[in-house]
């Protein structure tokens, strides 16, 4: 018997005609547009050491009616590579769905995770599995070989988890061009300064967004209404409705390498980072100023004290006037009050009030302090003062900063 969700809200399906083997706990779903290289992260995956379960593949080749011929073409090529290599291989856990000439409105990667997304959702309820994991992967990422052991390990070991999410480190090699390289470090280090500040400013949601290092339970993707249709960003919003269940945890015990490349397929993200970086020869790569995060951390200490002394309009003119602005802005006072009306307690209230003030209002309270209060600052300045609040000191370049916040990721799950 299929859920609601499938039976209502899934692309029409399925798409892949064999039955998933029985003891299927795992699959692998790839977006995979106009991406020659695909077999290098086929390989990837391939070498990872098999966890204690039938696991699958799916590779969700895509492209919209209104595409370029040329990427239509190179699609259908991508294709047959991808079938040759599968019988090659003689993977049959392996699946291609040729999702072709999709709704131009419609078609792009928020669409091509989600008719993947629910393929895998339903064929773990083809064979009656309740638990089943659902991983996000890219057509440009490589992983190390205990990529899917770790993950297994983790739902596991650990039963009511919503979603985790795979620690990554952007690939360079001495192949990589000097700019890109220069590129990414700089990207990747605003990347994880934002996170950090968040976790500084006590904000309950601090996880990186990155669409290759989603992983989450077929119950919970089901629950929470599966992937949205963007055409950028589907990572981020995506998850937004996932991190109020709770429950949500880092796997830093392997790694996904996504790529570095150029790109400008989408308007924003690590391919259009990478080359506006290099478009502009600017080497002071800026990111947002901590003050910012000092102002919210106000907002998150104070929280509690709200539900107590329940005075919305006190609680926003004892904020930091780049917070009472934002606050405003937003209609605090009356989400609060309606808020507080429908909550019985204490832990209620307060999951209840940062349903409403995800992730994605506290991007927009950090774009709203930057535009009106504090003007961003050199990435290097920026992660100094997270490395500083964390080991106590600083550190001269870069590089040297990178690596201290990819430790500083890994060690503070």
């Amino acid at each position: 018997m299929s859920s609601l969700y499938i039976q209502r809200y899934a692309w029409p399906g399925p798409l892949i005609p064999k039955v998933p083997a029985i003891g299927t706990k795992l699959i692998v779903v790839i977006p995979c547009f106009d991406e020659p290289d695909v077999l290098l992260t086929l390989n990837s995956l391939d070498r990872c050491v098999p966890p204690f379960c039938n696991i699958e593949i799916i590779i969700v080749i895509n492209h919209g009616e209104n595409e370029n011929p040329e990427i239509k073409i190179a699609n259908l090529e991508t294709a047959k590579m991808i079938t040759e290599w599968i019988k090659t291989n003689q993977h049959d856990n392996y699946h291609v769905i040729k999702a072709f000439d999709l709704p131009h409105k419609k078609a792009g990667v928020g669409l091509a995770r989600k008719i993947g997304m629910d393929e895998a959702a339903r064929r773990f309820e083809m064979i009656g599995e309740q638990n089943g994991i659902i991983v996000c992967f890219d057509a440009d990422c490589l992983c190390e070989p205990n990529f899917l052991v770790e993950i297994f390990k983790a739902y596991q070991q650990n039963p009511l988890i919503n979603a985790a999410l795979v620690y990554f480190e952007h690939y360079t090699d001495q192949n990589t061009e000097i700019d890109i390289r220069e590129a990414i470090i700089n990207y990747e280090l605003h990347l994880r300064y934002y996170v950090q500040a968040l976790k500084l400013a006590d904000f309950p949601f601090a996880y990186h967004t990155v669409g290759s290092c989603i992983t989450v339970s077929s119950a919970a993707y089901k629950k929470q209404g599966g992937m949205n249709l963007r055409k950028a960003g589907e990572d981020f919003y995506f998850l937004q409705k996932v991190f109020p269940l709770g429950n949500i945890t880092n796997i830093v015990s392997t790694k996904v390498l996504p790529s570095p490349r150029i790109s400008n397929r989408v308007p924003f993200g690590t391919g259009k980072a990478v080359s506006e970086f290099i478009k502009s020869k600017n080497q002071d790569y800026k990111t947002y100023n901590p003050k910012t995060f000092l102002d919210f951390k106000k907002f998150n200490t104070s929280v509690v004290e709200l539900w107590k002394n329940h005075n919305p309009q006190n609680f926003m003119e004892e904020m930091p006037e780049s917070l009472q602005q934002y606050l405003h802005s937003i209609d605090f006072a009356e989400q609060a009050h309606k808020i507080h009306r429908n909550s019985g307690e204490e832990a209620v209230f307060v999951k209840s009030l940062y349903n409403w003030f995800n992730g994605f209002k506290a991007l927009k309270y950090v774009h709203f302090s930057r535009d009106l209060f504090y003007e961003n600052i050199d990435v290097l300045e920026a992660a100094n003062w997270i490395i500083n609040e964390n080991f106590g000191k600083s550190v001269d370049t870069k590089p040297e900063a990178l690596e201290m916040m990819r430790t500083l990721d890994k060690s503070n799950n």
